[in-house]
């Protein structure tokens, strides 16, 4: 289902945690809303679900504004962050319970909940209590029970966070997966930034309560929206010229004979091998860079052992024109 966000607006006291943001999330998609902690992408997600009341705005679901029903009749269903299963069930009866609570027969219930175990690939541990799980296969037990109630609209609040890095990787991928087998829409809320560009097709940027861009991954990351998109998103430096402020990725950077003729001087003032790359750090005096952060330029290892360099050296640096995206104030 659609979902649409119209002059959202969540106050605690006086503290404004979501400020009045309009989006549009067509139905189907795999949105992420992204930011650091605080910027309200949590709450967005409990007002959409229920679990937060709305201080002023709406939220619309399909054809209609849910702000005033249970989260049982929004069509939605939410993953948390902590998985939240029941110590004492098996995974079969951990992803059964919500139909038992919707007084669905056991019978039908328990066929249901191994249905959806097997789209989670998690049939054969069934009867296995949550103790006896690892994380990942936790998680694909809270992600069954979420799915087996045929949710228009999944919520997902940080779910792969507690995973360690090669298994969240693994897991991002069977999201995916799962998003596309089903065709329903997902509403995913991560800090990482790698992780919303794996995922989604839609990245909503949010800084203190208020949405800074939405967009694609691959626009997000070409063309940030603003200075704060660039800095969050990684992988820019972001400079003030005499007539503007821009963004221009660390990739694109140009070292050497090629930085051209409008090249400054800079210091390299480190190096790390990342592999397939090496990340320079740099200073140059003729560039101002956002808040006196150093430059970053990102080489391919090819081409830094051809002509390596080490901190202390100096060398020329610049960028084709067409590299510096203009940022919004």
């Amino acid at each position: 289902m659609d979902i649409e966000l119209a002059g959202l607006t969540k106050r605690y006291g006086a503290t404004t945690a979501v400020d009045g943001i309009d989006l549009k999330i067509r139905s189907g998609s795999y949105c992420c809303l992204l930011g650091p902690s605080g910027c309200g992408k949590t709450t967005t997600l409990r007002m959409i679900a229920g679990h937060e009341t709305v201080s002023a705005g709406d939220v619309v679901i399909g054809p209609r504004a849910v702000g005033d029903l249970a989260p049982a009749e929004r069509g939605t269903a939410m993953m948390f962050q902590s998985y939240a299963l029941f110590p004492h069930l098996t995974c079969r009866d951990n992803v059964a319970f919500g139909l038992r609570m919707r007084g669905v027969a056991k019978a039908e219930r328990h066929r249901r909940a191994e249905a959806m175990l097997r789209l989670v690939q998690m049939e054969a541990l069934a009867e296995r209590l949550p103790a006896q799980l690892s994380g990942g296969q936790q998680q694909r037990v809270a992600l069954a029970r979420a799915l087996v109630t045929s949710p228009k609209v999944l919520l997902l609040d940080e779910p792969l966070s507690a995973l360690d890095p090669f298994l969240r990787v693994r897991m991002r991928t069977e999201l995916k997966r799962l998003q596309g087998e089903l065709g329903i829409t997902f509403v995913h809320v991560t800090h990482s930034q790698e992780e919303a560009m794996a995922l989604s097709d839609l990245v909503v940027v949010m800084n203190a309560g208020r949405i800074e861009q939405a967009a694609d991954p691959r626009t997000v990351f070409e063309r940030p929206a603003t200075a704060f998109v660039a800095r969050f998103i990684g992988g820019h430096n972001v400079i003030t010229l005499p007539d503007r402020r821009v963004a221009v990725r660390a990739d694109r950077m140009l070292l050497g004979p090629e930085a051209g003729p409008e090249a400054v001087a800079a210091q390299v003032v480190a190096v790390e091998y990342q592999g397939s790359a090496v990340h320079l750090g740099l200073t140059a005096p003729d560039l101002v860079t956002d808040a006196g952060t150093p430059l970053t330029a990102i080489l391919s290892d090819r081409a830094f052992a051809a002509r390596p360099l080490r901190p202390g050296d100096t060398v020329r640096l610049g960028w084709q024109p067409g590299e510096a995206h203009r940022l919004d104030a």
